[in-house]
Parts: structure tokens; C-alpha cells; sequence
């Protein structure tokens, strides 16, 4: 549905929704300058006041930022304050608690049908896999398995590029690849063979799999991560607001 002509939504937020969704789809880029208020409201047929307070709430949301005498531009990622803090891992309880990642392995190599098929690649086409293992402490709790569309991120199967805990920030300062939006999928499965073997747990144990689509700019996805956690140990926290 067209948001600026459903009349049950008040017109300010209808030209917020607007604006987001240029932001979510990819028109509009972290770091690129929006219309100005004038331009918005000659192309939306709304006041210029109403596109004003729609931009005023999206500044005070943090999705936008103005600059003094330049205009106002969409928001960089700050990946310790931004939407990514509503997401978090914890332990069996629930508690929140800080899972350490590491690479076990990298590699570009012939993706599985599933994953071609998300990326939107051809069968076997060659992508780029890593998988990581996640500690609480030194206790395997989670394993991820990453599969990047290889020329988004060249390179990064090196060893000697190092992938911070949040691979994100590295995605976005090293190969200037901004991260719009993710989705994710929670379901539950039991462990196979290798899992287990990873985590260290019986073969069959119940386990915690989170599936994520990333997309960067004109809505691309970038990445399919499988993430597969105890269920005993590991926890997953969603806050909306």
C-alpha cells in the first residue's frame, strides 16, 4: 500500500514512512544527503511544516542528522548505539552476556543450493564462506555459517584481514558496504553430526537456529548467516520500540 495515501496514518508520519523506506530499500544510502524540505513537499504535496516534523523526529530517532547550513543526511551505522544494541545474545536464562567470536574457517568455495539461491546466484556458483564459532568464556555455545556475495567484500577469505566479533563494522569501514537492513528467522532443529561435534554436545541435542538475510544498497542481500545454538546455554533478546 501506497503509506502517503492510507488516510489512517497521520500525514507527518506518512512522509517519515517515506523517508524510511528509500532508507530500508536502499535509495537513500548512510551518509547521503536527503531532498531538501522544500523538494519533499513539492514531490509528497504535503506542507513544508509537516515534512519539518517528520525530519525533526527522524533527526531526534537518530536515522537522520542534520548538518549546520548543508542540509540534513541519512545516519552512519554506529555499531555500539544503533539498532544492532537491540539484538542480543545470552545465556541459558536469558541474562545477557558477551559471546567472544572466533574464524574457524574461510574460504571461497562452491555454495550450497540454498544459499546460491538466496544471494541470487546461479547453482554452485562460488561465494565466499566463513564460519565462526562463538565462547562464553572458552565454552563452544553457537556456530555461524556465513555465506557473502565474494565480490561485495574481495579478500576477505585472507587470514590476515581480521573479523571483528561484529562483522558488520568491518564490512562497512573496510570495503564502504553500508548495512541497511537485516532480517532474521528463529526456529529450533537438534544438532547433526558436526554441530555436535563443535559445540560439544550430544548428537540430536535441541538447538537454537537463527537464520539472517542481510541487504545493503537497492535492497541487495549481501549475506545468508545460519547461526546454530545450544539450547541449554544460549539465549537470543529482541527489544522493540
Amino acid at each position: 500500500m501506497n503509506q502517503l495515501a492510507d488516510r489512517h496514518i497521520p500525514l507527518y508520519k506518512r512522509v517519515e514512512n517515506h523517508i524510511l523506506a528509500d532508507i530500508d530499500e536502499g535509495r537513500l544510502i548512510p551518509g547521503d544527503l536527503i531532498p531538501s524540505e522544500p523538494q519533499l513537499a513539492t514531490k509528497l504535496g504535503v506542507s513544508q511544516g509537516t515534512v519539518k516534523k517528520a525530519i525533526d523526529n527522524l533527526v531526534n530517532e537518530k536515522r537522520l542528522y542534520r548538518h549546520q547550513g548543508k542540509g540534513t543526511y541519512v545516519s552512519t551505522v554506529d555499531f555500539n548505539n544503533s539498532l544492532f544494541r537491540f539484538f542480543s545474545y545470552g545465556d541459558g536464562t536469558g541474562k545477557g552476556v558477551r559471546i567472544h567470536k572466533e574464524v574457524s574457517e574461510r574460504a571461497l568455495k562452491t555454495g550450497p543450493k540454498y544459499a546460491c539461491s538466496q544471494l541470487g546466484y546461479k547453482p554452485e556458483s562460488e561465494l565466499l564462506y566463513i564460519q565462526r564459532c562463538g565462547y562464553i568464556q572458552d565454552l563452544p555455545i553457537l556456530v555461524e555459517h556465513c555465506w557473502w556475495c565474494p565480490e561485495v567484500v574481495p579478500g576477505m577469505e585472507q587470514p590476515d584481514v581480521h573479523i571483528p566479533d561484529l562483522m558488520y563494522a568491518l564490512v562497512v569501514e573496510k570495503y564502504d558496504v553500508p548495512v541497511v537492513r537485516a532480517e532474521e528467522t528463529l526456529t529450533a532443529d537438534v544438532a547433526d553430526k558436526e554441530t555436535a561435534q563443535i559445540l560439544g554436545i550430544p548428537e540430536k541435542s535441541p538447538v537454537i537456529v537463527l537464520i539472517r538475510h542481510t541487504y545493503s544498497r537497492a535492497n541487495k542481500m549481501i549475506e545468508y548467516r545460519k547461526t546454530v545454538g545450544r539450547a541449554d546455554k544460549f539465549s537470543y533478546k529482541a527489544e522493540i520500540r
